[in-house]
């Protein structure tokens, strides 16, 4: 389905897209819609020089322009991330962005998708009238400018500590595109949030000035994947155009994306490269994948389809570079996700070209052709010519020129490679590739993986297990006790008592207590059922009690909740956990099935499923005892202390920040980064 677009632009890299969101925020009237995998609510939007009138970090900003803007309502949806990534990630976000702001800044975690999957869409919309989408999350070590230099001062983090090259590209879309993907946006909040918005009125113009116009009143599309969920089918739009593309082009592919896993696409890629006159395909990569978790998998992965793609490649016509520029060991690190095809197709979005992103996570791409409307074409070509000038050091005019000339996307850039400090140079594979672990394919699956599968992960033989007494009685005695629970949270004052700051006054009379051990431990019992996030519970433990006491509390009170939900699995058994559970998993470790005390910790810290939910899926089928507790102890103890000892000083420091709490918190994070290193490495060599 084609939409209208009365205005179209592509900023590319972070100098170029912070701005412009800015820019268009500021000129909102009545509604901000955010989505991303990721937000951090203290990124600078302009590093420039260019300051604004409002403040520069990103919570501070919307706070100051809700402030501003009577009537302006701000939702920000981010994707409700593992334990794992608390390493990773901002601590607290929802006390940045949604305690800490106007009562009209609404932040949220979405959940809504299946077991292993993630909502990947990087969306903002502006009154309806104008979105940004693409690669680009609100979030830190994403700002840089096309020069991409080698320890730009400018490319720090919020702490001053330094952060690599980001490479990126972000369309942004005025008129009825921007509608679209704004009713979109309402309706993942009504799933999250449980709550439907008004759509705004649709006047104004939020257009950012910064932001260059490629094309003006173009037909342009929107293709999305969504995975099967609760009854809903999945949609791979997104899989169906590119492979349209793929198989009507001509003379060239030319594509940038960080990751290049997908065996669809890449069976595409390979059958036209076999073609007497088919086109040449220029991949455009990462050197080497961000961390050791994503080398050994997603990189092994990429390695087998790019020795795939080599080995049909009869007629030379296809490269794999990765941009290279002085004093970049490995490179810029590309994190886009583009493909053009001949001049006459675009996409431009969220999805890598990866088995994930075409049919496992929430993701969204704008999609531009030739025959959209007059200036398509210019602006197809116009991207492309700017991309491959960004990496080989030369004007995107010089690029024009030269395949004007030539006609051949691989002799021009053959021509250039070199000739500038910048240039592309080849991605080098190891001579002989790893085994292909039995898990990987988990971290990259096309569809969600069928709880069997997880289960015999798990599990011991199945003639070891002894068979359950009366299961049916069982499971409707556990069914009656979770709705009675949950209808308690729905639609009592209960769910008011789980807010940070409820618990904080809750607590605070019994923190000297001889009851208050006793009163924590209930809570991590009771919040385990109502599947409440064993994080939000940690965090106020932390907050409320101190952080060394709270990471006690934690520890014991995560452990007593896991092994009562161990003790309901046990009773269920898969039967019963199945009905309980459904479809629904998360990441899949890459060697659960042989590791025994460490598939738990692999599971604690790779975000597998849902702590409550794999505590049933444990006891369901009958995981030791000894190697549960001893897993979980393994796997969630880095995460608890980051999230009690750290996410403690930190809200210290933000209300008074002194030296010896600075110098604490930087010692905390080492150990916390130390440790958590240190289990994972003994995971993955075990």
């Amino acid at each position: 389905m084609s939409v209208h677009a009365s205005r179209l632009g592509f900023l590319v890299d972070g100098s170029a897209y912070f701005p412009a969101f800015a820019e268009a925020v500021e000129r909102a009237r009545h509604s901000v819609l955010i989505v991303g995998w990721d937000i951090h609510s203290k990124i600078p939007l302009r590093k420039d020089g260019g300051r604004g009138a409002l403040p520069d970090s990103l919570a501070a900003f919307l706070d100051a322009v809700a402030r501003r803007t009577p009537g302006l309502h701000i939702h920000i949806l981010s994707w409700d991330f593992a334990l794992l990534y608390a390493l990773e990630r901002e601590s607290l976000p929802l006390l940045q962005l949604g305690w800490r702001t106007h009562r009209r800044v609404h932040f949220r975690l979405d959940g809504c998708h299946p077991l292993g999957a993630c909502r990947h869409q990087k969306v903002v919309v502006v009154d309806d009238r104008v979105a940004f989408l693409g690669g680009f999350d609100l979030s830190g070590s994403r700002w840089d400018t096309p020069r991409h230099l080698a320890g730009d001062p400018r490319r720090v983090h919020g702490d001053g500590n330094p952060y690599g090259t980001f490479h990126d590209v972000q369309a942004v879309v005025e008129g009825e595109a921007a509608a679209v993907l704004g009713g979109w946006i309402r309706a993942r909040w009504r799933e999250a949030a449980r709550k439907r918005l008004t759509p705004p009125p649709g006047h104004g113009d939020p257009w950012p000035p910064s932001a260059e116009i490629a094309a003006r009143d173009v037909a342009v599309s929107l293709p999305r994947t969504e995975p099967a969920y609760k009854g809903t089918s999945e949609i791979r739009e997104i899989e169906a155009v590119l492979l349209e593309a793929i198989a009507n082009a001509r003379r060239h592919v030319f594509l940038e994306t960080q990751y290049f896993t997908s065996s669809v696409i890449g069976e595409a890629l390979g059958a036209a490269l076999e073609r007497p006159h088919g086109p040449e395909v220029v991949a455009v990569v990462p050197a080497v994948c961000s961390g050791w978790l994503e080398e050994a998998t997603m990189g092994n992965l990429r390695a087998r389809l790019v020795r795939h793609l080599q080995a049909r490649d009869r007629h030379r016509r296809f490269r794999c570079w990765y941009p290279a520029a002085p004093g970049l060991p490995h490179g810029v690190n590309v994190h886009s996700k583009v493909v053009e095809v001949d001049g006459t197709f675009l996409t431009v979005g969220s999805a890598n070209l990866s088995n994930r992103s075409m049919g496992f996570d929430s993701e969204v791409n704008l999609v531009l052709t030739a025959d959209g409307g007059e200036g398509a074409a210019g602006a197809i070509s116009g991207l492309r010519n700017r991309l491959l000038g960004e990496h080989l050091g030369v004007g995107e005019e010089e690029i024009a020129a030269r395949l004007a000339a030539r006609r051949s996307i691989l002799a021009v850039c053959e021509e250039l490679r070199g000739k500038t400090e910048r240039s592309l140079e080849p991605v080098e594979l190891p001579s002989d590739l790893p085994p292909l672990d039995a898990g990987t394919p988990f971290l990259d699956p096309e569809r969600p993986v069928p709880l069997d599968d997880l289960v015999e992960q798990f599990a011991e033989p199945e003639a070891a297990q002894t068979k359950a007494r009366g299961p049916l009685l069982r499971l409707a005695a556990v069914l009656v006790l979770l709705a009675a629970l949950a209808a308690a949270w729905h639609f009592t004052p209960l769910s008011r008592w789980l807010d940070l700051g409820a618990l904080q006054e809750a607590a605070r009379p019994l923190r000297d207590s001889a009851w208050a051990p006793l009163a924590v431990l209930v809570a991590y019992v009771v919040g385990g059922f109502l599947m409440v996030p064993v994080i939000l519970l940690i965090v106020a433990g932390g907050v409320v009690f101190g952080p060394w006491q709270g990471f006690v509390y934690g520890v014991v009170g995560s452990l007593t909740s896991a092994l009562a939900g161990y003790g309901v699995g046990r009773l269920l058994g898969r039967d019963g956990v199945r009905r309980l559970a459904g479809s629904r998993l998360n990441r899949v470790s890459a060697r659960l099935h042989r590791l025994g005390t460490l598939a738990v910790a692999a599971v604690r810290l790779v975000p597998v499923a849902p702590f409550t939910i794999v505590n049933l899926i444990a006891g369901a089928v009958r995981i030791r005892p000894a190697q549960y507790v001893a897993g979980t102890l393994l796997g969630m103890t880095p995460g608890i202390l980051l999230l009690t000892v750290f996410g403690h000083g930190l809200v210290g420091l933000t209300e008074r920040p002194t030296a010896g709490g600075l110098l604490l918190a930087g010692v905390v994070a080492g150990l916390i980064v130390a440790l958590s290193g240190w289990i994972r490495r003994l995971i993955w060599r075990a």
